[in-house]
């Protein structure tokens, strides 16, 4: 994998990635580490993603073998952030927690990127979103909502606009909402497709995670990815809830 940085729009969008300030006031330790990987090819195919998801099934099965997933020191500190904009955890769960509680059961299995994604969080135990780049509109933002932003979904079948409720944490763009409650569920509109050929992995953290191991992830994140194309090429920059950022290249 070539790693640089991004070349135009993709540019762009990470240098105008903020925080909010009152997300800061809500938990100064936060950090993000967005990666951009452009170049993936459509229907690219890693045929090591089955064991990867399998590896991160097994390492899921030890942590929690000895201890409740709610005590993990990753999960519990997420679940004190929710509680910090009036989220209840037991009924919204963060998405690591919620990828933890179905690893004995087994992960679910959806596409190579995906699939990459999902079992890099778990192995890490980091929160880790993937958007399609392509479908954004200007950078992302995280900021504490209003109540009148837009987030298209789906619920009952059916394609529907929601909205979060004031105060919410959320990932926005020019357009709308594209993850609800820091990490919970992401919007339609900009959720990984079959077409895919840009994207954006958003890499959560608080304490005790060190921004060592952020970058660990995205390390073992851009390895697999770069199976998914030849020109596959990624650029990454690290956001802190404190108005730090920094560029990765």
């Amino acid at each position: 994998m070539v790693e640089r940085k991004g070349d135009g729009r993709v540019d762009a969008l990470l240098a105008g990635a903020f925080v909010a300030d009152e997300v800061a006031a809500l938990r100064p330790d936060y950090r993000v580490l967005l990666v951009a990987v452009e170049g993936l090819v459509p229907g690219g195919q890693d045929d090591t993603s089955t064991t990867l998801l399998a590896r991160a099934e097994d390492a899921a099965r030890r942590a929690l073998a000895d201890c409740p997933v709610e005590r993990l020191p990753h999960v519990a500190a997420w679940r004190e952030a929710y509680r910090g904009f009036g989220a209840k955890p037991q009924r919204t769960r963060n998405s690591l927690e919620a990828l933890l509680r179905r690893a004995s059961s087994g992960l679910p299995q959806v596409n190579p990127l995906t699939d990459i994604y999902n079992a890099i969080s778990v192995l890490h135990r980091l929160p880790l979103g993937g958007e399609d780049l392509d479908r954004y509109q200007g950078p992302p933002r995280l900021l504490r909502a209003t109540g009148v932003e837009a987030f298209d979904t789906v619920a009952g079948g059916v394609e529907v606009v929601e909205h979060p409720e004031p105060g919410e944490v959320v990932w926005c763009d020019g357009a709308g909402v594209t993850c609800r409650r820091w990490n919970w569920r992401q919007a339609r509109r900009t959720r990984l497709q079959e077409g895919t050929t840009t994207a954006l992995f958003v890499i959560d953290a608080l304490d005790p995670v060190t921004d060592d191991g952020m970058h660990t992830a995205a390390d073992e994140l851009v390895d697999h990815l770069a199976r998914l194309g030849p020109r596959v090429r990624s650029s990454r920059r690290l956001v802190a809830a404190r108005g730090v950022g920094h560029e990765e290249g």
